[in-house]
């Protein structure tokens, strides 16, 4: 970002120096993500011209190319906690008046005013400072009241570049993602501009040169992140906002499954695209799918709709549609917004929809007679007897299933041990950003999951240090207002966001100095503030269900009135036969159906 504070001392400059090393082979749940047969790839940040502009320059250069200039960098970097240089100020009165009529009914009234008239009456200006002095200390009460010290970095740079220039650490690019160093100076690298309407997910394929970006505009992008360049642009066969798009892992990179509003799941044969006008519908939910969840190493994948319905779909099979679940609350269905996969355990999976509980299913151990097939359920206690109607907008694993994060709407972000029995309480809680206008997702970032982050209506992105609950990066996300979807590198120190802007945006740590999160107060502030006054006064101007249904039969009207037009259907005319008579949710009506974002 453009707001830069001064370098900590003996901190690193990474103008011209490379982060280099293969990623090691990694165990269990890893070993999807470094499964690339390419030559080793290393990160180097530079800039153009030796200027000190903000943006940095991504190349990829062989292991054997670069040197390693040490420099002045130092062993250890402990960034203290949180502190705000911003100086807030309040735009209120300062002055209390007691005001006169200016007008009065006669002379005599005048005089009686004029002689029990009072003085202006002004308010103590060191009683209002401590009046804003105690609205400051209450926020930050509250900011710290789940947080503790930031830890001991457990990485030390000069420690690290000096085994690496001996060669007994293979590991240093995969350890440096996640040090806490890097995530201070992550900065926007450059835009992706390709869409015409906002981006709703980001996805690196298994071995991270290629990047797939989803939008409303019904596309799906394929592309070389480094170059800037799409290798594939291609029309997704949806009728409605593609809400997600992801590669299938070991599968080589040629199969992309696709999700959206319409409640359709899709596969495109990627080598087929130049080729092939349409895509394949495999699945039909009967309301919108927003996620589809990834087993670590099989081209098998689940899907999860607002139909309260999970499928299982595995191309290898002849039928590959299967209904995993209906995920109900005792006899009321549960619309979903969210899936993901146990990486340490594929047969479990974890669902959030529209209310407040996480939901962990084994598919060996369901049955739907016994607590509706649920293994167990997490909520933080002060949501279980909730009158705000709280609702689950993104969850995801740790890189080893051992947690569980899940970011509720218009609340915050609850990490639980997926270990935990049934309906134990959070184990860390994460605040300061805001979740209410999209359906936002989170994420956890670094090999060893070291950090949480989040984009935030307020168009910012949150980067939390796990442990401790402190926000340690802060960074201007999106111009439009919200960031929506963010996804770390497979095993280098980058992320890929998407957001209401239509471009999908690259960020690294090139900048020189560490963020001094300039502002952060001020946004924490605004954020709380709209967040207590929209649940003290909703703005409801008329039922969630009735918004349904009247969207509802307009998007079919306006369907049945250009029925026949050239070009409608199309996209049907390439349906797997075993999907359309096993993956069906119980009938494919309502599939243009509009989503009801949770309020």
């Amino acid at each position: 970002m453009s707001d830069k504070g001064s370098s900590t001392n003996g901190g690193p400059d990474l103008r011209n120096r490379s982060l280099r090393g293969s990623p090691e082979e990694p165990s269990g749940a890893e070993a999807g993500r470094e499964t690339s047969s390419h030559s080793e790839m290393s990160l180097r940040l530079t800039r153009d011209g030796g200027g000190t502009g903000d943006s940095g320059v991504l190349s990829l250069a062989g292991a054997e190319s670069q040197g390693t200039d040490t420099g002045n960098s130092s062993d250890d970097f402990d960034f203290g906690n949180m502190e705000d240089s911003d100086h807030v100020h309040e735009n209120e009165e300062n002055l209390i008046y007691c005001f006169l009529d200016e007008e009065g009914p006669g002379e005599e009234e005048e005089e009686e005013e004029a002689a029990e008239e009072q003085p202006q009456v002004q308010c103590n200006e060191a009683t209002h400072c401590q009046y804003l002095s105690d609205k400051d200390q209450a926020l930050e009460n509250w900011m710290s009241s789940e947080t503790s010290a930031l830890p001991r970095p457990r990485w030390q740079v000069l420690t690290a570049l000096r085994e690496r220039q001996l060669g007994s650490s293979a590991r240093f690019v995969y350890e440096a993602c996640g040090a806490r160093v890097f995530v201070q100076r992550f900065q926007l690298q450059y835009e992706l501009k390709g869409h015409s309407r906002c981006v709703n997910s980001v996805h690196f394929n298994q071995c991270g040169t290629w990047l797939a970006s989803s939008s409303d505009d019904r596309r799906v992008i394929v592309w070389d992140w480094m170059r800037q360049q799409p290798v594939l642009d291609f029309a997704s066969g949806h009728r409605n906002n593609v809400f997600q798009a992801k590669f299938l892992p070991n599968c080589g990179d040629p199969t992309l499954a696709m999700c959206a509003r319409d409640g359709q799941i899709r596969v495109a044969e990627l080598s087929a695209i130049p080729h092939c006008r349409n895509t394949k519908r495999v699945a039909q939910h009967r309301g919108a799918s927003h996620k589809l969840a990834l087993e670590p190493d099989s081209p098998k994948f689940l899907t999860s709709g607002e139909d309260a319905v999970v499928f299982a779909i595995d191309l290898r099979q002849c039928r590959p549609v299967s209904r995993v679940v209906v995920t109900k609350d005792k006899e009321n269905k549960v619309g979903l917004y969210t899936i993901h996969v146990n990486p340490a355990n594929t047969y479990q999976f974890a669902v959030g929809g529209r209310d407040q509980y996480v939901r962990i299913y084994d598919q060996r151990k369901i049955d739907e007679n016994e607590n509706n097939g649920v293994l167990k359920k997490f909520c933080p206690h002060h949501l279980v007897n909730c009158d705000s109607k709280a609702s689950i907008t993104c969850l995801v694993y740790s890189h080893d299933g051992t947690e569980l994060l899940a970011s509720y709407n218009d609340d915050d972000i609850y990490l639980f041990n997926s270990s935990d029995c049934d309906g134990a309480q959070y184990v860390k809680r994460y605040k300061g950003h805001r979740n209410n206008a999209t359906i936002k997702g989170v994420n956890f970032y670094g090999p060893k999951s070291e950090f949480v982050v989040s984009g935030s209506d307020c168009g910012h992105i949150f980067f939390w240090e796990k442990s401790s609950c402190q926000i340690i990066q802060f960074m201007e996300g999106d111009k439009e207002g919200t960031v929506n979807c963010l996804e770390p590198h497979p095993y280098l120190p980058v992320m890929a966001t998407g957001g209401l802007d239509h471009e999908a945006k690259i960020w690294a740590p090139t900048a020189t100095t560490t963020t001094e999160l300039l502002g952060l107060k001020q946004v924490i502030k605004n954020n709380k503030e709209e967040r207590d006054e929209d649940r003290l006064y909703p703005v409801n101007l008329f039922p969630s269900h009735m918004h349904c249904f009247l969207m509802h039969h307009l998007t079919q009207r306006g369907h049945r009135q250009h029925q026949g037009a050239p070009g409608v259907g199309v996209m049907d005319a390439d349906l797997d036969e075993s999907s359309s008579a096993s993956g069906a949710s119980e009938g494919e009506e309502s599939q243009d159906r509009v989503e009801c974002l949770p309020s």
